[in-house]
């Protein structure tokens, strides 16, 4: 195994946990059960893997159609559905899980298992040194930050699930539908160009450019969540810590 190649694979993943797991700026969640969360995220390609398989034997036709519909329903449903239910089994029930915060950590944790685990698989089935690092580099720069954020984004909305009992339905929903329409966004302005083949190469220029614009939004979107559960969770913080402010008696 190419100690290159292996390092394209796993630096950006390994980058993204530190960044992430430094930003919880109270109580650090167990490492054990990051890297359970981390395995459960790889362990979510397989069912994702089953899903795709099946849904990709429909074929609608139409390049443009057919681009949509790969990224939307055959890599955004399948993948953020199957992150979802292992980040729920890994975590839901924890005592770990006891701030906003963690809602990203974990979540993001689970999505770069999953990203990892697709890197080496992408990378490593390439049939040359150059075109196996091309792929690494391409997908360093894109795939991997991109999981990185639908995991902050599945993470944000799976934390209020967990503290407001109230709206828990409409927040567990919107866990799944909005990582999975941000991922359906993001495969479809790769692989709409990628149908359409020789014909495509107009179109394929002006959907990098909105790909990019995308990209950039969507890490406003996401630094944006990351603040508001870090305040989230210093308010938790401050209210477990103060002090009893029950009746006294006044003499």
């Amino acid at each position: 195994m190419n100690i290159y190649l292996l390092a394209i694979a796993i630096l950006p993943v390994l980058i993204l946990a530190i960044v992430v797991y430094r930003q919880d700026k109270f109580n650090k969640e167990p490492i054990g059960l990051l890297i359970k969360c981390f395995f459960f995220g790889a362990l979510s390609i397989l069912p994702a893997a089953l899903l795709e398989s099946v849904l990709s034997q429909y074929d609608p036709g139409l390049p443009v159609v057919s681009g949509v519909y790969t990224g939307f329903v055959v890599a955004g449903c399948c993948e953020e559905l199957c992150k979802l239910l292992l980040l729920t089994w890994a975590v839901w029930r924890s005592r770990e899980f006891d701030e906003y915060f963690d809602g990203i950590v974990y979540s993001c944790f689970v999505a770069l298992g999953f990203a990892c685990f697709e890197n080496l698989t992408y990378i490593f089935a390439q049939e040359s040194f150059f075109s196996a690092m091309y792929t690494g580099s391409v997908r360093a720069i894109l795939s991997v930050p991109g999981h990185f954020l639908f995991g902050v984004m599945m993470g944000y909305y799976f934390a209020l699930a967990k503290f407001d009992p109230q709206h828990r339905g409409k927040y567990r929903l919107l866990a799944f539908l909005v990582p999975m329409l941000m991922h359906g966004t993001f495969d479809a302005l790769l692989m709409v160009p990628e149908s359409m083949g020789a014909d495509g190469t107009i179109v394929s220029s002006v959907l990098f450019i909105i790909l990019i614009y995308f990209d950039i939004k969507m890490w406003k979107w996401g630094v944006r969540r990351i603040h508001h559960l870090q305040d989230l969770s210093q308010q938790q913080n401050f209210d477990r810590n103060k002090p009893f402010e029950g009746f006294t008696w006044d003499f």
